[in-house]
């Protein structure tokens, strides 16, 4: 569970960070030949490496970072037509899958660490 929980979350932010990329530099930039709106990717990779690693506290912090993505997603997605609406909805997908792992993750991992240092005393 908790490695499905680690994977899910890896993934979905790695693929987030592809997405935010192609989206804003080549799919449907706001501006013909990509716009600086990629820079948007920069918050991102700030948890990445901890994320990685499976770093508890990168988790928690990094699950409210990814609601900036969400809502992001979510007025886009209501705003624009076409494929920017499109890339828009898998944002939304992409932000609440990690949101979720990083969410149950977190959690598994303090019950977990409380478990084994009650049993110690």
């Amino acid at each position: 569970m908790i490695r499905a929980l680690h994977l899910g979350a890896s993934v979905s932010l790695i693929a987030l960070i592809m997405l935010c990329v192609a989206w804003e530099l080549w799919l449907a930039p706001l501006k013909t030949g990509g716009s600086m709106l990629v820079l948007k990717v920069l918050p991102l990779l700030v948890p990445l490496f901890g994320i990685l690693r499976g770093k508890r506290y990168t988790f928690q912090w990094a699950s409210m970072l990814i609601l900036l993505y969400f809502t992001e997603g979510t007025v886009r997605a209501w705003s624009e037509h076409g494929l920017s609406a499109k890339l828009a909805g898998l944002e939304i997908i992409l932000s609440l899958a990690f949101f979720g792992c990083a969410i149950f993750y977190a959690k598994w991992i303090k019950n977990h660490s409380n478990k084994s240092l009650g049993s110690k005393k």
